[in-house]
């Protein structure tokens, strides 16, 4: 890679990553804003659940089908004009979404159209931070950039439900999308594409890392790890209230001081890689202590009520804060050219086992099968633990 400028990327790069979070935030708060929304959108659609579900579901559709292109786009054309052009189209379809009065079967197009453009951020956002950032410094960079997701459910639970309660479901439908229109114009002003390797001439085309197995078993690994992740985040607030009594306001606290605790797990495991020099150490740790944890959820059910609650605390931290150290090592070991198509594929890996994990592990657990379904769920990590190519990261 280029060497650059210190005073330049002294500078510039805290910017550009500073942009890259707040553009990471706005998608977010689409992606996962829509739920908080349910209420007022079945009451002024006339939606059932299963239809307020497709809308919910319509973003996420959207966004996996279109990652590795958007990543291919930004190895090619560059991190500022993808996301730039992606979040602007966003913020455009859902401003139309939000003045229209649509059909249910528009809405829901409107909204895959929307989460296929922001998906241009998860890709390149990740890219700009692997080309400004040395590798002494990467994984803690990448773990702030990895703080957008919940920051930006936390800005879309703080912001959504009320707009939805005073103006109805369309006029909130617009925070999103200014939201994305400011982001996408501060991306495109301010956003600078790091320096690439010129190419001469007659040099060969890099080879795709992806005809040696190294790839696929961080991308395996990743998405495994995802698995308990999810389990914790979508059953631990219904377990608390079903099983433990607590009030369903008490358990969304719960949820969102374990999720503040978790970005900030994030970027400790990113500094912790940046020690050592290595991604794949730290994560394969990490599950480790993913399978003990999810273990230790299931005896605290089956035995300690006191120790469950302590144990999803344990939980809901340890079980996210490998997200990042994972896709720092998936554009790191397919280097700058491929990096984009890396991060791509990684982040589609892990939305497919995000988007399994609730409905499978709920036929596990049908009403009271909890500590059978955390002792489960602990076997994803413990093949993860194998898969994981450590010694491929040290060559």
């Amino acid at each position: 890679m280029v060497r650059l400028d210190q005073s330049t990327r002294g500078t510039r790069r805290w910017l550009i990553l500073a942009l890259g979070h707040i553009a990471q935030t706005a998608s977010c708060a689409f992606l996962y804003g829509i739920p908080f929304l349910v209420p007022t959108m079945r009451a002024s659609e006339n939606l059932t659940l299963s239809e307020a579900g497709a809308v919910v579901a319509a973003p996420s559709i959207g966004l996996l089908l279109t990652l590795i292109v958007w990543g291919a786009a930004a190895d090619r054309h560059g991190e500022r004009l993808i996301m730039a052009l992606g979040l602007g189209c966003s913020g455009l379809l859902l401003t139309f979404a939000g003045l229209g009065g649509h059909s249910l079967a528009v809405l829901f197009a409107l909204f895959v159209a929307a989460g296929a453009c922001t998906a241009s951020v998860n890709a390149a956002s990740g890219r700009v931070v692997m080309g400004w950032f040395g590798a002494h410094e990467r994984g803690m960079a990448m773990g702030v950039r990895q703080t957008a997701q919940p920051l930006g459910v936390g800005v879309a639970a703080l912001v959504l439900p009320p707009l939805a309660e005073h103006w109805g479901f369309r006029a909130a439908i617009l925070f999103p999308a200014a939201f994305a229109i400011v982001a996408a114009i501060g991306v495109a002003v301010f956003v600078v594409d790091p320096p690439r390797p010129a190419r001469a001439p007659h040099e060969p085309k890099v080879r795709s890392p992806y005809r040696t197995p190294t790839l696929w078993r961080v991308h395996g690994a990743s998405a495994l790890l995802v698995v308990p992740q999810f389990a914790v985040s979508a059953f631990a607030p219904v377990y608390l209230v079903a099983i433990h009594a607590w009030s369903p306001l008490a358990a969304g606290w719960f949820l969102a001081v374990v999720q503040g605790l978790g970005a900030i797990g994030r970027l400790v495991c990113g500094y912790w890689s940046d020690r050592v020099g290595s991604r794949l150490r730290p994560m394969r740790t990490l599950a480790v202590a993913s399978a003990a944890v999810m273990l230790l959820v299931a005896v605290g059910d089956a035995s300690w009520p006191w120790l469950v609650v302590l144990a999803l605390v344990l939980a809901a931290v340890i079980t996210v804060s490998d997200n990042g150290l994972g896709f720092t090592a998936s554009a790191e070991l397919a280097g700058l050219p491929w990096a984009g198509r890396a991060m791509g594929v990684q982040n589609t890996g892990q939305n497919i086992a995000a988007a399994l994990t609730p409905p499978l592990l709920g036929l596990v657990i049908g009403d009271t099968r909890y500590a059978l379904a955390f002792g489960l769920v602990a076997v994803f990590p413990m093949i993860a633990i194998w898969l994981t190519p450590v010694r491929a990261e040290r060559g």
